[in-house]
């Protein structure tokens, strides 16, 4: 089983001072930082997603700004493959399938943000194209929600979403475990 880091959307906008700021950014990245750096050092593929909003009225993410650049702790390196989307799935309309199938990959780790959106919607759609995942679950990040008048604080939207992708759609485990298994 081929294996591949997949990091997804860890871009500066999430981070403090953000247009989208999400709980728990740089601790994330430090974690998705020492995948990248486990991934590189075993010689084992490496893609970064990035999304770019093209939605009319978008706040965040947008085209030919810094807040939709990388964050600086996950840059990309020359050879690892970058793909954009615009939309939560880092599979809808972008070439990230047809790239693990050219190169025999099955298995993604994964880690990115946020948790409740792209990485919940991307690790879904993983497990109905028969791939298996890992998700760094000190890894990612999200914020908090609203609904119906209850607020959710962003360590329940995290645990939630962990507790739900953790079985049938990914190994949710720590980074440290991870990178020991590589």
């Amino acid at each position: 089983m081929a294996a591949a880091l997949l990091l997804i959307d860890i871009q500066n906008d999430y981070f403090p001072g953000g247009a989208m700021e999400v709980v728990g950014a740089e601790a994330a990245a430090a974690q998705a930082g020492k995948l990248l750096a486990a991934f590189r050092e075993k010689g084992l593929p490496v893609i970064h997603i990035q999304h770019v909003s093209a939605r009319p009225g978008a706040t965040f993410f947008l085209p030919g700004t810094p807040g939709a650049e990388f964050h600086a702790s996950v840059q990309p390196a020359p050879g690892e493959a970058v793909f954009k989307k615009a939309f939560p799935s880092a599979f809808k309309e972008t070439p990230l399938l047809e790239h693990l199938r050219a190169n025999g990959i099955s298995h993604l780790t994964v880690a990115g943000m946020m948790t409740h959106m792209c990485i919940d919607t991307t690790l879904r759609a993983t497990a109905d194209l028969g791939l298996t995942c890992a998700l760094a679950q000190d890894g990612c990040a999200t914020r908090a929600l609203a609904f119906n008048g209850v607020q959710v604080p962003a360590e329940n939207v995290q645990a939630a979403y962990l507790a739900a992708l953790n079985g049938l759609f990914a190994k949710v485990l720590p980074t440290e475990e991870l990178c020991a298994a590589l």
